[in-house]
């Protein structure tokens, strides 16, 4: 199988630097795929899971907190806002997170920022889910 370089950058660090046969990433209206040899894209990217590793067989995932993607000849480049590994999650930590966003959010109260609320929500479950698809793989 043909591969390309795979990089998922944030503001703070590199979080992955391999080659792939395969990555999946969570578009603006829907999750696409990329294989090498794939057209020059950009894309937007939405809060969601990103996927990759062989074509076939077991990949690895991460939480993507929504951010940017271009492949340009063989490099695919994902920068994203936040990017943690299924590995490096702490799900107590985004369980938290869960709870008082849906907490914020059943509040009717005129000075909550439902929009950011429902941004945190969005992210915990997106991490929640990650790391429980590691968890049940392994």
């Amino acid at each position: 199988m043909a591969s390309f370089r795979f990089e998922v950058v944030t503001p703070e660090c590199i979080v992955v630097q391999q080659d792939v046969e395969y990555a999946s990433l969570p578009g603006k209206d829907g999750q696409f795929g990329i294989l090498a040899n794939h057209a020059p894209i950009a894309a937007a990217l939405d809060i969601g899971v990103v996927e990759f590793g062989p074509r076939d067989g077991e990949r690895q995932q991460l939480a993507l907190g929504g951010g940017f993607a271009e492949m340009d000849g063989s490099t695919l480049t994902v920068m994203g806002y936040t990017a943690e590994l299924a590995e490096e999650i702490d799900v107590e930590r985004a369980q938290a997170a869960k709870e008082r966003a849906e907490r914020r959010l059943a509040e009717k109260e005129a000075d909550i920022d439902f929009m950011r609320a429902e941004i945190a929500l969005k992210k915990a479950l997106v991490r929640i889910r990650v790391a429980s698809n590691n968890r049940h793989s392994k």
